[in-house]
């Protein structure tokens, strides 16, 4: 039995199915379609599903805390790409290309602050309407 009170069992059943549509359609973007666009519509989408992924582990945490945690941790991936092990590890499994990328490129944080910030707002939206 869940220890959270209702409404955060709710929240997280939301958070899952919006995570679930936005990896389809972030996974659509960079593999079903092509122009200039997909690449940093690819990189916003993956910053709101970490968004999404931080805020279903961290159900009471309030909109700005999830987006700078969210942020914190698209940061850190991006940065873990100057490494080179993130280019080896797709050489041996190419999925890892999706979660960690391979090519550092600094205007991805960016792309992942403007993400954070628009799913931090859309979530405060939501549950101010809600309250």
């Amino acid at each position: 039995m869940s220890t959270l009170p209702p409404t955060s069992a709710r929240r997280r059943a939301a958070l899952a199915c919006a995570a679930a549509l936005v990896l389809v359609l972030g996974l659509g973007v960079r593999l079903l379609l092509h122009g200039v666009w997909t690449g940093p519509a690819g990189d916003a989408l993956y910053a709101v599903l970490v968004y999404l992924v931080v805020a279903f582990v961290l159900p009471r945490q309030r909109s700005l805390t999830v987006g700078g945690v969210a942020f914190a941790a698209c940061a850190a991936i991006e940065l873990f790409q100057l490494t080179g092990l993130p280019v080896a590890w797709a050489q041996a499994f190419p999925p890892v290309r999706l979660v960690l990328g391979t090519t550092f490129v600094a205007g991805d944080l960016l792309l992942y602050a403007l993400g954070c910030a628009a799913a931090a707002l859309a979530d405060a939206g939501v549950r101010a309407r809600r309250r």
